[in-house]
């Protein structure tokens, strides 16, 4: 089985997700990117609590195109320090994991 991990970030607003999303998976970074939305999101931040709304931006990736991703979003990410993590799928149906490993294969491979 392929090493599929799934990536979270947030954005301020549904465009920014959408656009992450769009060009992450435009560029096969991503075999598939889910927008969920809106969520309450509480956090530190500067030494003061906040609260507000963030959409969630998950992606659908392997293992090995994950520093590929993780420097994409950074570039385009509309905030300067966004979380972006990685999640390991430790198991899924065959044809899922294929797909996913199939769609995101680095073209010099």
């Amino acid at each position: 089985m392929a090493d599929c991990v799934q990536v979270y970030t947030a954005t301020e607003s549904r465009e920014a997700a959408v656009a992450l999303g769009r060009s992450a998976t435009e560029a096969r970074l991503a075999a598939g990117v889910q927008v969920v939305g809106p969520v309450a999101s509480l956090f530190w931040h500067l030494g003061e609590f906040g609260q507000g709304e963030e959409w969630q931006v998950i992606f659908k990736t392997t293992a090995a195109r994950y520093p590929e991703l993780e420097a994409h979003l950074l570039e385009h990410h509309p905030w300067k320090n966004p979380e972006i993590i990685a999640v390991p799928v430790l198991a899924g149906a065959p044809g899922y994991v294929d797909w996913v490993s199939r769609t995101v294969a680095d073209a010099s491979d």
